[in-house]
């Protein structure tokens, strides 16, 4: 049980931070409501799994390779950079009226979600280290198979907590808070997934000369 509490809290620990992804959550839970910001997350959380059965099944050396990342830096650079100059141009867009959230379908949400964590250099690196050395644990005789599977589990629960609360305050704000306030919340969060967005850029550029 206490092996357990410990991957459920490096779940919660990892996916706290706020980076590209969880930036985005934010901003989308704020311009359309909880169950778009609550997509987002699965969908993130969707290539959470894929990365982990990539890893597990010994694919993450595909993706270790160089090439492959410059191709994963520079695509997450014109991602990021181009939802974020996108939601700067239509933050005048949010308002407090409910109906405002019904514009984007749910599948776009779960498909953002899913589209950013894939291309984002940032998970495949975690999911690599992180998720590798519990891999090299169990292939080491110290975890069986099972426990592999269990402590997955669990560090995927963290996460998803980690992304319903954020998806919930997100969500909460906007009546919380008043229409110019929610604003500047957006602007700042655009404003960093233009940071991150030019922090891969430079990252693929490194990579490339």
């Amino acid at each position: 049980m206490n092996s357990l509490t410990t991957y459920f809290i490096l779940g919660i620990s990892l996916a706290a931070p706020i980076g590209p992804v969880k930036a985005t959550l934010l901003n989308t839970g704020i311009k359309n409501g909880f169950f778009h910001a609550w997509f987002f997350g699965l969908g993130a959380i969707a290539t959470d799994i894929l990365y982990m059965l990539m890893v597990y099944f010994g694919v993450g050396q595909f993706i270790d390779n160089p090439m492959m990342k410059t191709f994963l830096w520079s695509f997450g650079f014109f991602v990021l950079m181009y939802t974020g100059i996108e939601n700067l141009l239509t933050v005048n867009n949010i308002s407090m009226d409910a109906k405002y959230r019904k514009v984007v379908r749910l599948r776009h949400s779960f498909l953002s979600g899913l589209l950013m964590a894939l291309l984002n250099p940032l998970t495949i690196l975690f999911w690599l280290g992180i998720y590798g050395s519990i891999l090299v644990g169990g292939a080491s005789g110290s975890l069986s198979g099972i426990e592999v599977i269990l402590y997955s589990i669990t560090i995927l629960l963290g996460i998803t907590l980690v992304d319903l609360t954020m998806a919930t305050i997100s969500s909460g704000s906007r009546k919380l808070l008043s229409t110019p306030l929610l604003k500047t919340v957006s602007i700042i969060s655009s404003i960093s997934m233009i940071g991150f967005g030019i922090y891969f850029g430079i990252q693929a550029y490194y990579s490339i000369f």
